[in-house]
């Protein structure tokens, strides 16, 4: 196959089928209520659901139990990808789109109505890991499909720029997740406010609300996404019969190693991302007195600590995009990379001068995160031409989740108790992750001048 060319010396860019405003907000909103639904299910993995949803004993057992639920939605995530890319690949990104959204949307509402372990026994977890493979398969469409309406409609330079749009959805996800988390826990006060433990009410029912919410907030998305037409190298490519049959066939049988380069490129970004999150909020809110201690901070404490924390991953998302568009992708990601592994070698020096150390160790990383996370809307989507883009994307973006995200919070809670309460060994994890995503970036090449109009040429973003 031959090599896609330079952007210089293709075609002139198609002008952009939606306007800029239309483009930004279909992409940021659907990633953010995505991101919402999938923040508040992590939220409450760490501080409902080991009480909730599995027998008294054990409590690290059951949160190891209620993180490995949290998990399988990431095991469901690549089958979303297959399912929704090949039906974005062969009839539009649109109503593919609309589509990941209702089921994100009905499978968050639901678990807001499910029975506890105490109603109906192990009946209960299971409804809730069905439930939440239903969110992993929405979001394993979602993403990809997001960062093409945004890239796809860039004008000429500013792809990484427009890519992060769908990007920002995660940081402001997380802030409306636990905002709301927060303004419950808050009206519904622990009787022991030195406790991590919930009060009786947000127990009993207080922690169904942000599951319920989700219904408006998708409603919302609905309205702004049904305006949207598709991208005119959509168009162009289906104009000139070069949509496949089998996309995914396609992908595996010429773009391989693109599929295998992409996951790598996300590996360091995914256990980034669910340490600082999910792991974070366990290890931060468990008390210092027990067994495999943590931070000792109070819930309320410790996620306005995290939101503050996530703004600096909302900023450092923004500035990721000029920067990859100017100096490349692959550059950026390097540096950025680096960054990563030192952070995670330096993972006890931040955490043990208290509070001071703790938030620079979240906005550390919160930073990098977004450093690294935004350049990923252009780049992922950038190994793959037009007909196969979806699929593509999809499958490095959320097979990468299953090496990464899906073992994440239970690996560092693993190695958090194995290490007596130090996170030294946390930190180690992270840091080795981000040299394999070091190593192929090292062997990639620049793709930030590929054609974005090709519809089936072979990608010039591997050796």
């Amino acid at each position: 196959m031959s090599s896609t060319t330079s952007a210089s010396t293709s075609a002139a860019p198609s002008t952009p089928a939606n306007p800029r405003n239309r483009v930004v907000l279909a992409s940021l909103i659907g990633t953010t209520i995505e991101f919402y639904d999938f923040y508040v299910y992590a939220t409450a993995a760490v501080l409902v659901f080991p009480h909730l949803f599995f027998p008294a004993g054990d409590p690290t057992t059951a949160l190891l139990q209620s993180f490995a639920i949290f998990g399988a939605a990431m095991v469901a995530r690549p089958v979303g990808a297959v399912i929704f890319g090949h039906l974005g690949d062969k009839h539009g990104r649109k109503a593919t789109l609309v589509g990941a959204l209702l089921t994100m949307g009905v499978a968050t509402f639901l678990i807001g109505l499910l029975p506890t372990y105490l109603m109906v026994g192990w009946f209960a977890p299971l409804l809730l890991v069905i439930l939440r493979i239903a969110q992993g398969f929405a979001l394993g469409g979602e993403w990809s499909g997001a960062a093409l309406v945004a890239t796809e409609n860039a004008p000429e330079g500013k792809r990484a720029w427009y890519g992060t749009f769908p990007q920002l959805g995660a940081p402001i996800g997380f802030i409306i997740a636990n905002g709301l988390f927060l303004i419950i826990a808050a009206v519904l006060p622990s009787d022991d406010p030195s406790s991590s433990l919930p009060s009786a009410a947000f127990l009993d029912w207080g922690w169904r609300i942000p599951f319920l919410f989700s219904v408006v907030m998708v409603i919302v998305g609905l309205w702004v996404r049904l305006r949207l037409v598709e991208s005119a190298a959509f168009t162009n490519a289906s104009n000139e019969g070069k949509l496949q049959k089998l996309p995914l066939a396609s992908v595996f049988r010429n773009y391989w190693k693109q599929l295998i380069l992409g996951t790598f490129f996300m590996l360091a970004t995914y256990v980034l991302f669910y340490l600082m999150t999910t792991f974070s909020l366990g290890y931060g809110t468990k008390p210092t007195d027990v067994p495999v201690p943590g931070l000792g901070y109070s819930y309320t404490t410790f996620v306005l600590m995290l939101i503050g924390g996530v703004v600096f991953f909302g900023i450092f998302t923004l500035l990721s995009g000029p920067w990859a568009d100017r100096w490349g992708r692959r550059k950026t990601l390097i540096w950025v990379t680096l960054g990563i592994i030192v952070f995670g070698l330096l993972w006890v020096p931040f955490l043990s001068t208290g509070f001071p150390g703790v938030m620079a160790w979240l906005i550390v990383g919160f930073a990098l995160m977004g450093m690294t996370f935004g350049p990923m809307g252009a780049l992922l989507p950038e190994l793959f031409p037009t007909n196969v883009r979806y699929t593509g994307s999809g499958i490095s973006y959320n097979v990468s989740s299953i090496l990464g995200a899906a073992v994440a919070p239970f690996i560092g809670t693993a190695l958090w108790a194995a290490g007596g309460g130090s996170p030294f060994w946390v930190g180690i994890y992270l840091s080795v992750m981000a040299v394999l995503t070091l190593i192929a970036l090292i062997v990639s090449k620049e793709t930030k001048d590929v054609d974005y109009e090709s519809a089936g040429l072979e990608s010039s973003a591997v050796l």
